[in-house]
């Protein structure tokens, strides 16, 4: 992790009533958003101004499950998602049978989720989707919300424990103790953020992921994470239920896979 993305974190859980500085503590040099390495240890949070208060902030990540319907308005999301970037964008890992239509452990990943588009709409989100069919078209099936994933990849995406900060060179970050996929510090692959190409990904949306994985992560706690490995003959509904957030996860999970048919 750099200074930067670090001190990128800090504006989103941090309300202060004036400016303020971060610092290793010890050291009493103040950090500055450089890509230097972020040193381990505590760091302290100083107001620059006497009576200055620091708060952190109350707001949570939308609850999220992996995104993996298949209905009529997900087929051209995947679709084009594919012909775009031909290997899993996070680690690099390229499609060696793309051109034999074959994408076995491939995925074509919601930056947004489809099971928050009630928010995607009434947040506005269908602005930054120069793509979209029609004025009836919300946008968030255009390959412009989506990235090719391995399969395990795309689970700890939905999962707001792999982000990429696009302020920081589109740098991807791992919240998982000790980095199991080995992903942390590499950079989202240019195939799928090439500059004026309307096809690629945009920086909104995954702004937009980064400060739910923040959330997620590093508010006070941190949020519940969510079994997701449900093995034929699982009581599926009765794990959910008897887990954290239930009512919100079974809503989301239901949306998720019914709200697209119902829409086609």
């Amino acid at each position: 992790m750099t200074e930067r993305t670090f001190l990128f974190m800090l504006q989103i859980l941090i309300i202060a009533s004036h400016p303020y500085s971060v610092s290793l503590r010890g050291t009493g040099v103040a950090l500055t958003p450089t890509n230097d390495p972020l040193r381990p240890g505590d760091y302290d949070i100083i107001p620059n101004s006497p009576g200055g208060t620091i708060f952190i902030t109350d707001e949570h990540s939308i609850l999220r499950v992996p995104s993996s319907t298949v209905t009529g308005r997900d087929e051209r999301f995947r679709q084009r998602v594919r012909e775009r970037d031909k290997k899993c964008v996070v680690t690099g890992s390229v499609n060696p049978e793309a051109d034999l239509d074959e994408w076995s452990g491939f995925e074509a990943a919601h930056i947004y989720p489809i099971a928050g588009e009630d928010l995607w709409i009434s947040n506005g989100f269908s602005r930054c989707i120069t793509n979209r069919k029609d004025e009836h078209d919300t946008g968030i099936n255009s390959c412009q919300n989506g990235l090719l994933m391995l399969s395990n990849i795309h689970k700890k995406f939905d999962s707001y424990y792999i982000s990429v900060n696009p302020d920081d060179d589109y740098k991807i970050i791992s919240f998982s103790r000790g980095d199991p996929f080995h992903v942390a510090g590499r950079e989202l692959d240019p195939v799928c953020r090439v500059r004026n190409d309307e096809k690629s990904a945009r920086d909104e949306l995954l702004r937009w992921h980064f400060r739910q994985a923040v959330l997620s992560n590093l508010r006070g706690a941190g949020e519940p994470s969510f079994e997701t490995d449900f093995p034929p003959g699982t009581d599926m509904v009765g794990e959910i239920l008897s887990g954290p957030e239930a009512a919100k996860r079974m809503e989301a999970e239901l949306f998720s896979r019914l709200n697209g048919a119902s829409m086609v």
